[in-house]
């Protein structure tokens, strides 16, 4: 009988496919974290924007007053209702950072902002510039006659 040759790889067919997959993932890894810190910053702004119209709708269906409090250096969005127990808080994700609330307070205090709406009142004129560490920007702004929240990018 004869014998049958010798089966398997070799140490340098497996070093080779070793180093084409290291390459491989070396060359798609900026691209892939970039993806997700896009979505990181795509997601903040649409929970921002269900805050901000959770604020309108229990302002105009319980006719109480909501106060809108953002805070850049805590990286937070608070909304507090005008009767007792009502609180909904949101921390942006990490790399993903307030840059600018609009319009710009007169006083020059720039770190949190206090925004109200009423009960049949104006919706405010509001917009929230948010970035991610890769440079992207992206606007939440509230229209000012429908009361819809808008994310647009910069």
């Amino acid at each position: 009988m004869p014998r049958a040759p010798q089966s398997g790889i070799t140490l340098i067919e497996m070093l080779v496919v070793v180093t084409l997959v290291g390459l491989l993932a070396g060359i798609s890894y900026p691209s892939v974290a970039a993806g997700l810190d896009t979505l990181r910053l795509t997601q903040a702004c649409d929970t921002a924007a269900s805050l901000l119209n959770g604020a309108l709708n229990r302002a105009e269906r319980r006719q109480e007053a909501v106060e809108i409090e953002i805070a850049r250096q805590a990286r937070t969005i608070t909304l507090r209702g005008a009767l007792p127990g009502f609180q909904r808080a949101f921390t942006l994700p990490g790399g993903v950072a307030i840059d600018r609330v609009l319009p710009a307070a007169g006083d020059g205090e720039e770190d949190v902002r206090r925004f109200l709406v009423y009960p049949n009142g104006s919706v405010p004129r509001i917009a929230i510039e948010f970035s991610n560490t890769r440079g992207a920007k992206r606007r939440l702004r509230l229209d000012p006659i429908t009361g819809v929240p808008h994310v647009e990018r910069m």
